[in-house]
């Protein structure tokens, strides 16, 4: 590689999978900081809220450029709690690619699948996955792999990396956990780690002769019959998507050895091609907490993951458009200091004052931000300059949207003198976190939140990082209204006086509930909302031309459903659709707005009141099997259902996944072998045939009934249950 390349790279995993310690470690094999820093301790550099280091959890996106070989990264380390999806939500938005971590001891969970979501959202289409924490006890890197075609994340991952459990084969005979060596298979090479964290890389033999590893291995290690299976493996499935690496492999000798002369640089090209196209999923493994894996992770994070020249959509390749909330990602052109530019979606002209570069906690200031830096989105910006002529609603780029809040406080000043102060510190909240909502009811502040965490850390760092002075009132969930009855759209007249003349615009909309299969868009609060040829429409906010008469028409309807005419609740799972709209020539398009919410809201009222939801959670619920049946008590007396009793992850798998698993045809599978305390635990539980000793709880409850569940569990259980909330399922 002859020129340095940006890249824009996140890691998301679900919570406690090990993103910040894998960029603890990165950042200390990079020479950024001299020694990783420890999430129980509170010493990392991307955790730096007083919150985060007090929980030893990720609240907030942090990014931090790093430097590693030609690559210049601009890595983000994301939250994996539900509660804080939205920062994944805004990291999705602006990265060219991804590292997903996985628990190697509990594989795919939940908030696994939200971020994989979140990631194929906004086309974030280059991912490579790393099996961490492969030195604990009852880790499995088979169970892991397998575990992606169980909840149907890839129908092709490709294991790039084997493990080494130890270079000891008595300690497999022990089932010792562990990790001290990787086994690269594309570059045929083996990676040993001593107990001090230094390296060595050896290279494989090219001859299938067992004999010929024993320079490197031990005599009988049990990971030697699998390694020429694991590359010729992964050489024919990547051969799928290639046809000239189809050839190649067809031209070579008819000799068991043969794929083992295949060189790396022969094979880089075909499998960065099959990862930009999505086609085959990378697989790598190791342990960030021992550092064992960073190297390999880092070097085909660059090799494979796509850059911001691979990721040339048609809006985002032309005249620099920003996106400014926290930070700035530049698409293309350089933005430098007293930069006149002009916010698109509130047709304003701003002039840059001052440009920070982040590291983490600490900023840096620069006077230019070339193409290629990383950032959070918010509104759209272009250069006031711009070649091209006038900015059109084409150059608006698409935003980010906040997730729907469950639940809600009243926060009460601690004195009249108070109430400004707290204002303007939720605003200024706002700002940073927009997933946050503020409103006043009847002369209370509400604040409206994701989840009760969401809330919890709200309240501190109003008070830490504002000073605010406050009290918050008790916690409530947020109900919804929907819909059962469909009205038919009929052009109807709404008319108004605009400057003491009456002008007047018709409208057609149709109301309806959600059909089977029908999911509610996030921009319009759980609600569908589409246009006249049945696509769905832009939240209001994201029109780069406010004049647009659409833009209009989503403004009034995103109004009217905001507030029930029948209980003021917001409404959810309402299909709203745009049939007609006839605009005199004269009339200004803002009429739509007042037109759009009237109309819409005289048809809820038509259709009758519907059914109120409530919001819905999952639950799974770890508890030693004597406190079972009064934890199953509890949860059925508080309204919720339980969905199963497993005694391990894989025997209820199915309750977590919509339709079948993907196929292992044509899949590598690694063997049990390679983790042996995995295998051994589950070959000892067979042969005694006695219970396990906790038992997994999969049930789904009212939110409601659930806000102090966790006091409850502790209390049952008597300190030893552990529960997670897997994600909201909507409302029923």
């Amino acid at each position: 590689m002859s020129q340095e390349v940006q890249l824009n790279l996140a890691l998301v995993a679900h919570i406690d999978s090990g993103k910040t310690t894998l960029t603890e470690s990165i950042l200390h094999k990079s020479s950024y900081i001299p020694s990783p820093g420890s999430v129980d301790s509170g010493s990392t550099t991307t955790d730096f809220l007083p919150a985060e280091r007090e929980r030893g959890i990720t609240i907030q996106s942090a990014s931090i450029p790093v430097k590693w070989k030609n690559w210049n990264f601009n890595l983000i380390d994301t939250p994996g709690h539900a509660d804080f999806g939205m920062e994944v939500e805004s990291a999705s938005r602006v990265v060219d690619g991804a590292v997903v971590l996985i628990d190697s001891v509990e594989g795919v969970e939940a908030q696994t699948k939200g971020v994989w979501a979140q990631l194929s959202r906004y086309d974030v289409a280059t991912r490579i996955v790393f099996m961490n924490k492969l030195d604990r006890a009852g880790a499995s890197f088979r169970s892991s792999l397998s575990s992606l075609l169980t909840h149907k994340l890839h129908a092709n991952p490709l294991a790039i990396t084997l493990p080494v459990a130890s270079m000891n084969p008595e300690n497999y005979a022990r089932a010792e956990p562990g990790v001290e060596g990787l086994v690269d298979l594309v570059k045929w090479e083996l990676w040993k780690w001593t107990e001090n964290g230094d390296h060595s890389v050896h290279s494989l033999p090219l001859a299938v002769d067992t004999a010929g590893f024993s320079d490197i291995f031990p005599n009988g290690h049990p990971i030697i019959p699998h390694l020429i299976p694991a590359r010729t493996a992964l050489l024919e499935n990547l051969a799928m998507f290639s046809e000239d690496l189809m050839e190649q492999l067809l031209g070579l000798p008819s000799v068991p050895s043969s794929y083992l002369h295949v060189k790396s640089k022969d094979i880089m090209p075909h499998l960065r091609k099959a990862t930009l196209q999505n086609q085959v999923l990378p697989v790598l493994c190791g342990s960030a907490f021992k550092s064992i894996g960073t190297e390999l992770v880092m070097d085909y994070a660059g090799s494979l993951l796509a850059s911001p020249l691979d990721v040339c959509l048609q809006t985002e390749s032309v005249n620099a458009p920003l996106r400014w909330m926290t930070f700035v990602r530049v698409y293309s052109g350089t933005l430098k200091r007293q930069s006149a530019i002009h916010n698109v979606n509130t047709g304003q002209k701003e002039r840059v004052s001052k440009l920070l570069l982040l590291y983490a906690s600490e900023a840096e200031e620069v006077d230019s931000l070339p193409f290629g830096s990383h950032t959070r989105t918010g509104d759209t910006l272009v250069d006031v300059h711009r070649p091209g002529g006038p900015v059109s609603s084409q150059t608006s780029l698409r935003g980010v949207i906040p997730p729907p809040a469950v639940m809600s406080v009243a926060v009460i000043p601690n004195s009249h003198s108070d109430l400004e102060p707290v204002q303007e510190a939720v605003h200024s909240l706002i700002r940073t976190d927009p997933s946050v909502r503020m409103d006043t009811q009847e002369g209370q502040i509400l604040v409206h939140g994701v989840g009760a965490l969401h809330l919890e850390i709200i309240e501190g760092r109003l008070r830490d990082e504002w000073d605010a002075k406050f009290e918050f009132g008790n916690r409530q969930v947020s109900y919804r209204e929907s819909t059962s009855s469909t009205i038919p759209a009929q052009l109807e007249e709404w008319s108004t006086e605009i400057a003491g003349r009456k002008t007047s615009v018709k409208l057609a909309l149709s109301v309806a509930p959600l059909g089977e299969g029908e999911r509610g868009d996030p921009a319009f609060d759980g609600n569908l909302v589409l246009d006249m040829q049945r696509r769905p429409l832009k939240a209001p906010e994201t029109y780069s031309d406010q004049l647009d008469p659409m833009a209009n028409i989503a403004r009034g309807i995103a109004s009217a459903l905001s507030s029930s005419p029948h209980t003021s609740l917001p409404l959810s799972h309402v299909k709203v659709q745009v049939r007609r709209y006839n605009l005199p020539h004269d009339t200004p398009p803002s009429i739509l707005t007042g037109a759009s919410a009237y109309i819409l809201r005289s048809k809820l009222k038509e259709a009758g009141m519907g059914p109120v939801l409530e919001p819905v959670i999952r639950l799974k619920v770890f508890v030693h099997e004597d406190t079972l049946g009064k934890v199953v008590k509890d949860i059925t007396e508080s309204g919720g259902e339980v969905l199963d009793l497993a005694s391990d992850a894989s025997s209820s798998a199915a309750i977590e996944t919509d339709g079948e698993p993907y196929a292992t045809d044509g899949v590598y599978i690694p063997p049990d072998e390679l983790s042996p305390s995995s295998a051994s635990s589950r070959a000892t539980s067979s042969a005694s045939n006695a219970p396990r000793a906790k038992r997994t709880i999969h049930a789904v409850a009212p939110l409601s009934r659930m806000l102090d569940y966790s006091t409850r569990l502790r209390a049952l259980s008597a300190g030893h249950g552990f529960r997670e909330v897997s994600e909201e399922l909507g409302r029923a």
